[in-house]
This record gives C-alpha cells, structure tokens and sequence, in this order.
C-alpha cells in the first residue's frame, strides 16, 4: 500500500499524543483492575489480557475454558486475544462461546489472521466472525510477520486495502499486526507508514537483553501513539523465563506491566493460573529503577544468546534461508 502525504501528516500528528518511553500509560481502576489507553485509539483495556492459544488447548475442557474467561471478565478483565490459526478454530469458538449471555458487551474482542492477499484476509476474517460468532471485530491483526518480505507483501498485495474496507463495513474497528523473531521486520512494519492502530510484540525480561523488541520497536510505537500489546512475557510457553530460575512469574509480568504498554497478554489455563495474575494485576505498581536494574542484572547471563527464546531463535530452515537471502546490509 502506497501512503500518501496527507495519510502520512495525519498518521504523524496523532503520533504526537504518545507516552514517554519509560513510562507505563495513564490508568484507571475498574473493580480494582488497572487500566490504560489503548494507542491513540481512546480505547481502555485492562492491564492482564486474556491469551487467546490457551485456551483452545485439548487437555482444556471447553467448560473449564468458559469459566476461567468468564470468571476473568467478572474480575475486571475486559481484553480478549485470539487467532484464526489456534487449534484449527477450537479458540476462536470457545471464546465465542464464552462471550453469550451479554459477555460480549463487556470485552474488547482481538483475533489475527495469516492472511497475505486479499483473498485469504476476507477469507480469514470471515471465518472468524463466523467462530467468534460476533458481528464485529474490535481489534484484527495481521499475524506473525516473520519474513522479511512480509511487510512489502501486506503493503502492496492489498490485504491492507481489505482491512480498511472491513472497518468501512463495520466488521472490525481497529487495525494492527504482530511480530516475533527479528524486530527489524516489525519495525519496517511501522516505518513503512501505515498508521497502525496496535502492534503486538514479545516483551520480556530476556528480550531487553538480545534482539530486543523493547529496545528496536516499542520506541517507534509509542512515539506514534500505537497501541502496545506484550506477549511472551514469560518467554514463550509454557514459562521458559521461569524455568530457569532467573526470574519468577510475577516479576516477569510486572516487568512488562512497567513498560509503556496497554496490556499484557496472559496465556491462562486453568483458574490457578488466572487467579494468580489477577492478582499481580491488581496489585500492580511500577518497578523502580533501582529494581529494573537488579533484575536486569540478574537475567543477563540466561539471556544473551537467546537459547531460552526459542520463538526467536529454533526457526524453520526455510525462514532462515529467507533472512540469508533478504536481511538489509
């Protein structure tokens, strides 16, 4: 997609509204959950967001998986991730299902899609109305931009073309996309000028260390007052930062909590697990400087070689034929 300069100035401008780097967004409380704005969008989204993937899993009852999303909305929760890809659609229709009885009212609904060409984003999107059973969208994102051809093919293939066209007709309000192995890509993502309603991207304590998504690409959104969403905020599935024993769960997550993000995504699986961020959600304050560089301290040597990021780093050879052949000098 081609961004013209009165696209550009208005993108730029509204750019201008955006959070200082190190700080987290302006809060609100809501039945003792933060919140904060989501982006220049004027959207508030709770601080914990429900993972979307978790949720679809097998060993998850589709019961136990509409109680625990259920139960985190009666908690203050109110942001919902998902994807068209997870578990062949299981996610996406028990989530739908979670969001009956006037449940849908009370959350901001998120899902993403793969979708390159304007054929398989309609297609995309339309099966996920279809699962979701909503008639609208509230966040869709372009999902996992992994290659560095990728952004070119959004822009020029018209699947961008197709979102707007979605958001005319009112299917979805809002439009974003998500990075996870190399943030040069995701960058370009948002340098190539589309104004991105929110960017989704791993943030977590090892990041800052190597191949920083924090350092590389969070900068760049904030400054344009893109809606942040964190994940991978322990590492990836399931818990690989805390596996090692650099760092626990909660301090993972307040890490994330501390940065100028809207919320971080959560990937929950059982009521255990959401009762206990909801309480490090709850109970949430900003980690001091002092505290930042303690942990940061802590976590360097587990950190530098990205072993225990395995989303970054345990590519399929074929992706990594592509970063041969297409990485900027």
């Amino acid at each position: 997609m081609q961004i013209d300069r009165r696209t550009f100035l208005k993108s730029a401008a509204a750019g201008a509204v955006a959070v200082a780097i190190n700080k987290p967004a302006a809060e609100e409380v809501r039945n003792g959950m933060p919140y904060r704005a989501l982006g220049r969008t004027g959207e508030m989204v709770s601080l914990l967001c429900i993972g979307g993937s978790h949720i679809g899993q097998r060993r998850v009852s589709e019961k136990d998986a509409i109680a625990i999303m259920r139960t985190a909305v009666d908690e203050g929760v109110n942001f919902f991730d998902n994807a068209w890809a997870y578990y062949d659609g299981v996610s996406e229709e028990r989530m739908g299902k979670a969001l009956k009885d006037g449940y849908r009212d009370k959350v901001f609904l998120m899902t993403k899609h793969k979708g390159r060409t304007p054929e398989n984003a309609r297609r995309y999107l339309e099966d996920s109305l279809r699962r979701l059973d909503v008639d609208v969208i509230d966040l869709w994102q372009f999902h996992e931009v992994i290659r560095p051809e990728e952004p070119g093919e959004i822009y020029t293939s018209g699947a961008i073309e197709v979102a707007l066209k979605a958001k005319e007709e009112g299917k979805i309000r809002y439009i974003g996309c998500t990075g996870h192995h190399y943030p040069f890509i995701q960058a370009e993502m948002i340098t190539r000028g589309f104004p991105w309603d929110a960017i989704q991207m791993p943030l977590n304590v090892f990041d800052h260390h190597f191949r920083s998504f924090e350092k590389e690409v969070l900068p760049l959104a904030t400054e344009r007052g893109i809606g942040v969403i964190a994940m991978k905020t322990l590492g990836g599935s399931p818990g690989a930062i805390p596996r090692t024993g650099a760092a626990s769960v909660s301090e993972c997550l307040r890490y994330a909590m501390s940065l100028p993000v809207a919320t971080v995504c959560s990937g929950i699986d059982s009521m255990e697990i959401l009762r206990e961020n909801l309480r490090t959600a709850k109970t949430f304050t900003p980690m001091s400087a002092e505290e930042k560089a303690e942990l940061l301290a802590r976590t360097a040597q587990n950190a530098v070689d990205g072993a225990h990021e395995t989303y970054k780093t345990a590519w399929h050879r074929d992706i990594q034929r592509s970063m041969t052949q297409n990485r900027p000098t």
